[in-house]
């Protein structure tokens, strides 16, 4: 979270290192910023397995955990659907300012989703009063909603359904999936393996196969599935205590995936954008070689003390998200501009580096105070 917040800043920056930044749709490579993304679908699979058994360890039902999923998922496809629209805003057909539109927005996510638990002062009256205020302004928000062009005026569109909305679909499939065969759990391999094969096909590779693509790219559920994967395998041998066959066969899982993907190069251009094979394969073997890592770095080394202040991005990850839309349109309607020396070059990456850490640091702060987003 800490680096998605930092590379999404970036746009306010001139003189970035091409590494840095997201490559171009034409492009055949990715950039550091090509890479924050996936590895937040792999976390978001990490997690599934280790949030579903503790639910069923405390005696939930798979019908409650079903009811959960969905209401998550619901969640996440309706920040997703809402902030891919801000993008598409057509300003001088909205009688407010779409700046306006976007604090409104990001205040009834805040008011819908608020975790109460930390508030015990409001009473459950209190909490559906706040929670319908938060819905009726995304009623409204989307009736005054006006999108496109001025030759090309349209509503409000699923369209690519945004980061969030991407995270939903994978976490909704994965997390149904995982809750079907998590006791058999070895069969997940053949999920993902097909979940990779839709995703070579979606790009066309055989000609007389149809391609098949439930919602959004295969990518993304591809992505998800290898976090899903590394917790199983994780768990499976630490009952059997051994864990150095988990730590080999993820690393040597994330080395061969770094060699398929370049071989696949010949075939595929690298391309977060286009969502290629190359791409997702890429980022999975990263994505297992960085956990072995930071396995071995802070549950075997017991080094972990650098990450505290990091801490807020883990535990209120949602609100850390949902900042920058409250910052960046009260910076652009207050008429602030940072000195161009703060926006250029290594000065600009610091500054980047530091807002992003901030932001950390107030939503460290707000949590304290009992003020969290949960989903």
């Amino acid at each position: 979270m800490f680096f998605m917040i930092f590379v999404n800043d970036l746009w306010s920056l001139t003189g970035v290192p091409e590494w840095l930044e997201h490559a171009a749709v034409n492009e055949d490579r990715m950039g550091f910023s090509d890479i924050i993304f996936p590895l937040f679908l792999f976390i978001v699979g990490l997690s599934i397995p280790l949030a579903v058994r503790t639910r069923l360890k405390k005696g939930t039902s798979h019908w409650s955990i079903l009811k959960h999923i969905i209401l998550r998922t619901v969640a996440l496809l309706t920040m997703g659907f809402y902030m891919v629209n801000f993008e598409m805003i057509y300003d001088d057909a909205m009688p407010i300012n779409k700046h306006f539109w976007e604090i409104l927005m990001a205040l009834a996510i805040c008011l819908i989703w608020l975790d109460f638990k930390g508030l015990p002062s409001l009473n459950r009256q209190a909490q559906n009063i706040i929670q319908a205020i938060g819905v009726l302004l995304l009623i409204f928000l989307a009736a005054i909603y006006k999108g496109g062009s001025a030759e090309d005026i349209v509503w409000m569109r699923t369209s690519w359904w945004g980061i969030l909305g991407l995270i939903g679909w994978a976490y909704f499939l994965n997390s149904i999936i995982y809750l079907l065969f998590q006791k058999i759990w070895p069969y997940l391999f053949l999920v993902f393996l097909l979940f990779l094969f839709m995703n070579i096909q979606e790009n066309g590779y055989y000609e007389h196969i149809p391609s098949i693509t439930f919602i959004i790219s295969a990518s993304n559920y591809a992505l998800v599935m290898a976090g899903v994967l590394c917790t199983c395998v994780f768990l499976h041998f630490r009952k059997k205590e051994k864990e150095s066959h988990f730590l080999k066969i993820v690393l040597g899982a994330g080395i061969l995936f770094i060699i398929y993907g370049f071989m696949l190069r010949e075939l595929f251009p690298i391309s977060k954008i286009k969502a290629t094979p190359t791409w997702s394969t890429l980022c999975i073997g990263i994505g297992y070689v960085l956990y072995v890592f930071f396995y071995i770095l802070v549950d075997k080394l017991n080094i972990y003390k650098w990450a505290d202040p990091f801490k807020p991005a883990g535990t209120s990850t949602l609100t850390c998200y949902l900042m920058p839309y409250f910052i960046y349109p009260i910076i652009i309607l207050i008429g602030f501009d940072w000195p161009s020396m703060m926006t250029t070059g290594i000065a600009g990456i610091i500054k980047s580096l530091l807002f992003s850490f901030v932001i950390i640091l107030f939503v460290g702060w707000m949590e304290k105070r009992g003020f969290r987003l949960k989903i």
